[in-house]
Parts: C-alpha cells; structure tokens; sequence
C-alpha cells in the first residue's frame, strides 16, 4: 500500500485506488454498497457502521462504486442515479464516516470472486475488524457472495459480520425506503413523497448557463441549468424549492434562496426542444448567476406544465407560482 495523501471530503477520508490507503491502516468497521440516493435506510446502515466502530475503537468505512456495476454489465438496464457522485459522497460523509473507498467498477472486479474481493479490499487493505451489511446484499462475480458467504470469509479471516435485516427495504407508514420507490416517485412529480424517504428534498445540480433570457423579458429571471447535470430530473412541472449556490460560504445569507423551479420544454413556447431545470429566486431580478455551480432543491410540485394561449395568460399563472412558493416556502 502507499502512504500517499488521501483526498477528504470533509473531515473524511477519501480514496479511489486501494493503492491510496496507507499502510496499517484499521482495524476497521465496513460496510459495501451503491448507497443511490443515500435515502434513510442507506443512513440507518451507515449509522450502525459508525456505532461498532467507535464501540470497538475502530475507523468507520464504506465503500461504494463508480460507475455503479449495473451500468457497466448492463447498461440498458441501469437507471439513471437518484444523486450525483459527489452529493452522494457528501451525505455519505454526513453520517460520520471516517473513510470513504470509491473503486472503479470494471469488468476485472467484476470478474473477482467473493472471497478474492473480501481478502484483497476489506482484509489486506482496509484491515476489517468487522462488515456491517444488510441481509440481502450480494457481492463478488455474479454476485455470488451473501450474507452467508460474508459470515465464512469472516471466520476464515477474523473479522465479525453484523447483519440488517432489509435496510434498504424498511417501511414506515406505508412508505418504502428504497431507491426504486424514490425513482418511481420522483418520475410522478412526488417530490414531498420522496423527500420523506430521502429525508432530505431531491437535489439537481449543475452549472448556470445563458437560455432565451425570456423570463427576464418577462420580469421573473431564471438560472438555467446546462450542460452535464448531476442528479435524477423529476416529473416536468413547477415545482417550490430552494436555489443553493454552491460557490458561497457556508452561513453566507444569499448561499440559499426560495425559487420556482420549471422542469420541461415550456410548451408555451416551440423554441424549446429538450428538457430544461430553470429557478427563478423569489422576488429577485438583481442577481447574475451565470457560470456559477448550483443546485435546486425541489420541496412540493405545484402543478404540470400547461400551453398558455397567450404571454399574458403565462404571466398571472407564474405570479401564481411564485406566490404558491412563497407560501409553501415560509417566505
């Protein structure tokens, strides 16, 4: 192993190369997953990761891929990630975690077998003194590996296994705390339903980039999010959420901003043909947006997207929006 830097997000720890851990480092406590969305089932698991850790004077660690393995076996049947990898990375941060793996999933670690990949990652790199997973993960070529597996290699090798029951799966109140679900539900505009599984709103980020400028011709200016944008787009709408923009400090008052946020092709209008996410910060025309990194929080969808006969029939349903948002916003 190398002793080389490792990079942090945050106060945690972060490597993409086993090559990057230092040498001796553990014992340590583990657990392995996608972690898509990072909803409340992924934190529960996380947080049991950092309980035995501290109980056994150990490092708590997760380690997680990129791309994810479905999208590198199978691509026509990998779906598209809830949260971008550094969101994700974040919050994975957030549960206290004091190291964070992210190996590249290629065909060779999928070909590893269970036993080659426990030894080489969790034994000889991360020195596990226990795994923490939940009772139906799968791991190794094929995904030959189980809950079973873990505990035979555990044996084999000296380390504990603590087992979830259906982490991923919990319900509560009818409600599945699964990435599936979120995905069904964000794909139906049910933000404040997914929120609740996330435990967090649903979070799309990306760059602010130069669209028509018609909605500052229209007195309601919006920041267009361009290019390569992080995170699922949920259903066309508008929606009330919050503009967060990520190059302010931390506690700087105009870091995060109410807004309206439109998603879609703005059907009014036939200059428009590919989806766009676009917020307008409430009762703001002063701001200059361009270039920055952003993200938009989607708190509640107010309505779907609907073809107005005329601009000045647009304008009272977005004044409506915009005071529907406040509303709901608290502003």
């Amino acid at each position: 192993m190398s002793s080389s830097r490792p990079l942090r997000v945050g106060r945690v720890l972060r490597w993409t190369d086993l090559q990057e851990i230092p040498s001796g480092f553990g014992p340590s406590v583990v657990t392995l997953g996608n972690f898509d969305g990072v909803h409340r089932g992924h934190r529960a698991l996380l947080g049991v990761v950092v309980h035995e850790a501290q109980a056994r004077g150990a490092r708590a660690v997760a380690v997680t891929f990129d791309p994810p393995p479905l999208a590198v076996l199978h691509p026509d049947r990998a779906p598209e990630q809830i949260a971008g990898l550094e969101h994700r990375l974040d919050l994975m941060a957030g549960s206290g975690l004091d190291a964070i793996l992210v190996l590249t999933f290629t065909r060779e670690l999928a070909a590893m077998t269970p036993e080659e990949f426990v030894r080489e990652v969790f034994v000889e790199a991360l020195g596990a003194a226990a795994v923490v997973l939940g009772s139906d993960s799968r791991f190794g070529v094929n995904n030959s590996g189980n809950i079973e597996t873990m505990r035979e290699l555990g044996a084999s090798h000296g380390f504990d296994v603590v087992e979830l029951a259906a982490v991923g799966e919990t319900t509560e109140g009818g409600r599945n705390w699964s990435s599936t679900h979120v995905r069904r539900l964000l794909a139906a505009g049910q933000v404040d339903q997914a929120a609740d599984i996330l435990g967090r709103p649903h979070r799309v980020s990306g760059e602010v980039v130069h669209g028509h400028h018609r909605g500052r011709e229209l007195g309601f200016p919006t920041a267009n999010l361009g290019g390569v944008t992080q995170g699922l787009v949920p259903a066309d709408g508008v929606y009330a959420g919050w503009l967060e923009r990520f190059d302010l400090p931390a506690g700087d008052p105009e870091r995060r901003l109410p807004a309206a946020i439109s998603v879609g092709t703005n059907p009014t209008f036939d200059d428009v043909p590919q989806r766009i996410v676009e917020a307008h910060v409430l009762d703001r025309t002063d701001l200059d947006l361009y270039y920055e990194h952003v993200g938009v929080d989607f708190v509640e969808r107010l309505r779907g997207n609907v073809r107005f006969d005329s601009v000045e029939e647009l304008l009272i349903q977005i004044g409506r929006d915009v005071d529907a948002s406040r509303s709901i916003l608290g502003g």
